[in-house]
């Protein structure tokens, strides 16, 4: 090979060096959800699909459901935290007691809004939580639609029906909720549900609507309560996509902005705004299988929010506890969902 060709030749390979530093990059991606269901369909595919195209085709997701890495829902922020995964969807109060500052949003009687609970719950993370964060970047936070109690065996029209009852929880302050209306809560994850109202091991769950077509839950009860619309839900739950912090640090800049242009307070609305439309959608395969449901009055609700008045107490004094301005906080949180209800 002559000089010329030789310098060609370098020169075509320094040409192409920035472009093998450009290569695709895949983000692992957990969830516990059936592949089906709507977060990961409305909320996790589009999202993926965006930072897709945004970033030229260099950022790709690598999806798993349904726990198919291994592992329990509980471990799934450890996975991201640990560098196991690069992202996951899940619920940071799966790990109970782990993220105390969140749980703010998982109080009951806070809202009937998930929008507006989306967008409370970043901006509260902002201002208060992303200590709780460490070795983790959040991506948005969300609760679901509306939450309600579904039972098998009777319905559930007072708090002396609850008595007795055994009850699934998705978290610490849904249980302590459950427990302060007289029921016997059970804590599980989702995916353990299924089984466990078949089984008869629970008499009953609480669960949005959104959810419960894709696991069949409306084919496995026949009583489903919902409470007065004039007042704030019974419960929510809060959901995060998390990121592996070490990854995001590892992306160069163009990929780090289209992963910030697309994440947060945005993303973070937008999710909300889905499980809110979800809400419909979930509740009419349960309609169509001539289901009862029964509507708790406005006047029995408020007994109910009397009842479980003192977990606000309590998650006050837990934040006084850690040197927090717990009282300030709750006020804050209660401000930003007011805020940005419609």
């Amino acid at each position: 090979m002559n000089l010329y060709k030789k310098s060609l030749l370098s020169l075509a390979l320094a040409l192409a060096a920035p472009l093998g530093m450009a290569q695709e990059v895949t983000l692992k991606v957990h969830h516990f959800w059936p592949p089906g269901a709507m977060p990961p369909s409305k909320i996790l595919q589009p999202w993926c699909d965006k930072i897709h195209a945004d970033s030229g085709h260099k950022l790709k997701c690598q999806i798993f459901p349904a726990m198919q890495l291994g592992g329990s829902p509980g471990q799934l922020i450890d996975q991201a935290k640990d560098g196991v995964v690069d992202i996951v969807f899940t619920l940071p109060g799966y790990t109970a007691g782990r993220f105390p500052i969140m749980e703010v949003f998982e109080l009951p009687f806070m809202t009937n809004s998930a929008e507006a609970a989306a967008r409370s719950a970043w901006d509260f993370y902002v201002k208060y939580a992303s200590k709780e964060f460490v070795g983790i970047k959040p991506l948005m936070f969300s609760t679901h639609d509306e939450g309600y109690l579904h039972s098998r065996d009777k319905p559930i029209k007072t708090m002396a029906d609850l008595r007795g009852m055994k009850v699934r929880a998705p978290t610490r302050q849904t249980n302590k909720l459950l427990a302060s209306l007289g029921a016997t809560p059970v804590a599980m994850p989702l995916p353990a549900v299924a089984d466990a109202v078949s089984k008869g091991t629970i008499d009953g769950f609480a669960l949005p609507w959104e959810v419960i077509p894709s696991v069949k839950l409306h084919e496995m009860v026949k009583y489903h309560t919902e409470t007065d619309p004039s007042r704030p839900a019974l419960y929510s739950a809060v959901f995060i996509l998390a990121m592996n912090q070490a990854k995001y640090d590892s992306l160069p800049a163009d990929l780090k902005a289209v992963i910030d242009r697309n994440s947060g307070a945005g993303l973070s609305q937008q999710a909300g705004k889905v499980w809110d439309e979800s809400q419909a959608v979930g509740r009419k395969p349960a309609v169509d299988r001539g289901n009862v449901f029964h509507t708790v009055p406005a006047a029995e609700v408020d007994h109910w929010i009397k009842a479980s008045h003192p977990l606000y107490d309590d998650w006050v004094a837990d934040m006084d506890k850690r040197g927090l301005p717990g009282k300030q906080m709750l006020q804050d949180a209660q401000a930003l969902l007011a805020k940005y209800k419609k």
